[in-house]
């Protein structure tokens, strides 16, 4: 799993914080031909999957530590061939960007959601997170903008819109409004308040690295679409802020992200867990490979990766955006050797290689400049005035604490039931089949206090399984009792019931002596 904006001034930031809707920038419009939008647009695909490419051997290998010096990267001249042959999976954000950028070319860029939405239900290739809880919600009916909301997607803060969110920068050269609006028409089927802004922020990014070659001016004009209230904006400020202080040292802002910012409240696989998909603390590392890179490209891609965490698409972002700024033309013979030699190779699950990718791009582009107000004439173009739009507050999880994780470990044919202390809960486990000719889900009741509450559709196949079993939030404080019950299901069929974690309205110190837990 986006978010930009441009103008310096009091007064300027005090309507944009007010208004949280589009404001007139009073720059200039710029001008390009079509020759350098193109250089810019393949520097961002580009940029994308070189950077996805170099984090392949060390995604979620660094959890709550960052990649030592002296630790070698795997890089060669034929690197990203070899990936794409080898783990096709690892290009998940690419071919994402590329499912989305399909819908537009077959329907336009006037496409509904409910499109975008209708062509992700129907993929087939596996997705985790939130991607896979919101493809899920629209396979079994959830309205496509509410998809992504955290009441319905346990994963809403997760990375995923933010990881895919290259294309709506892309198509939107110079024009952070129009990239803000595709990004809100999308991003809402997978993701919701600071999931949802890590799509907008990065899209801006993009947006902006079209008509600035400074990157602390994209940063900071991105984030102004950002609303000052949300824990997004705050990281990314933090980060702003202890560049500045130390200007030289990332692994001390590092450090400071994790001090400050490392706490996984929404995801129900990383909290209590040291790994972290959180799309703002990703977006900080992405933040730090571009400001402490400098702009040189290697610079940039050594930091961002050796963050760690999701440390494939953190690069990939960070060199998405400066490949834009600098152009394909620009990007090193180091890694732009084993790039070009990957250029033909359709991506996986995806009708488009690199160069296919870069002529759509470019079409795409060039529609959108003229949408929103811009002119081309022959080979000129001269962009539209930049407006700034400021995404509406809405804060996932809000009051909502990390209580304790309790181990079930069990397999069910009929009926389980717990008993927990708090709001809310999430029941983490898995449909499960051992004859593949099973075409028909697990169908399980979910009760809460004597009371039934939801009937789940639960499918075994990976492209249609629901990400977490059951969860609620938002209960009366006290204690519940929570009973699933299978419904239907074959003989081959049957629910692994992993772990249920729970929530209260206040945080808990780390001192827990004692407790018991009732679940039979």
């Amino acid at each position: 799993m986006m978010i930009q904006t441009f103008i310096k001034g009091l007064t300027l930031a005090l309507l944009v914080s007010l208004a949280g809707t589009s404001l007139a920038q009073k720059a200039k419009s710029s001008t390009l031909t079509k020759a350098q939008l193109l250089n810019k647009i393949k520097g961002g695909w580009a940029g994308q999957t070189i950077g996805t490419t170099y984090g392949w051997t060390n995604e979620f290998q660094y959890a709550g530590t960052y990649i030592q010096d002296y630790e070698r990267i795997p890089w060669h001249n034929d690197y990203i061939n070899e990936a794409m042959r080898v783990f096709p999976g690892l290009y998940d954000d690419v071919y994402m960007d590329l499912m989305f950028m399909h819908v537009f070319e077959k329907k336009g860029l006037d496409a509904p959601m409910e499109e975008f939405a209708k062509a992700f239900a129907d993929t087939e290739f596996q997705l985790w997170h939130a991607n896979q809880a919101g493809r899920y919600n629209v396979q079994n009916g959830v309205p496509a903008d509410r998809a992504g909301h955290w009441l319905n997607n346990p994963h809403a803060d997760d990375i995923d819109f933010q990881i895919e969110a290259d294309f709506a920068g892309l198509m939107s050269p110079g024009m952070p409004q129009a990239a803000t609006d595709i990004s809100e028409r999308i991003g809402k089927i997978v993701n919701s308040g600071d999931g949802l802004y890590g799509g907008v922020f990065v899209a801006n990014m993009y947006s902006w690295a079209f008509v600035s070659d400074d990157i602390p001016t994209v940063v900071n004009n991105a984030l102004k679409s950002i609303p000052k209230e949300s824990k997004f904006h705050q990281l990314i400020s933090d980060v702003i802020k202890w560049h500045k202080q130390y200007p030289k040292d990332w692994k001390q802002t590092w450090f400071l992200i994790q001090r400050n910012w490392a706490e996984e409240v929404g995801c129900p696989s990383m909290v209590f867990h040291p790994l972290n998909i959180d799309a703002k603390i990703n977006a900080a590392y992405v933040v730090m490979g571009l400001l402490y890179g400098e702009g040189d490209y290697t610079k940039t891609i050594e930091i961002a990766t050796r963050t760690g965490q999701d440390s494939d698409c953190n690069p990939a972002t960070a060199l998405g955006i400066l490949g834009t700024m600098i152009g394909y033309d620009k990007i090193p013979p180091l890694w732009m050797e084993p790039l070009q030699k990957a250029e033909d190779k359709k991506f996986s699950h995806s009708e488009y290689a690199l160069n296919d990718v870069y002529k759509v791009g470019l079409q795409q582009a060039l529609e959108n400049i003229e949408r929103n107000g811009g002119t081309i004439a022959g080979e000129q173009i001269t962009l539209p005035k930049a407006s700034i739009k400021t995404a509406a507050f809405e804060e996932n999880f809000k009051g909502h604490f990390p209580k304790e994780r309790i181990k079930l470990e069990k397999i069910i044919t009929d009926t389980i039931s717990f008993e927990f202390e708090g709001i809310g809960f999430v029941l983490r486990g898995a449909s499960r089949s051992s004859n593949a000719n099973d075409t028909a889900p697990v169908i399980a009741e979910l009760y809460i206090d004597g009371k039934r509450v939801e009937t789940a559709n639960l499918p075994w196949q990976a492209n249609k399984a629901r990400a977490d079993l059951f969860w609620r939030y938002q209960l009366p404080k006290g204690k519940h009792q929570v009973t699933i019950k299978v419904k239907q299901a074959t003989k081959a069929q049957d629910l692994w019931i992993a772990d249920y974690l729970v929530y209260d309205n206040v945080k808990t110190s780390g001192i827990r002596i004692g407790g018991q837990h009732d679940h039979h």
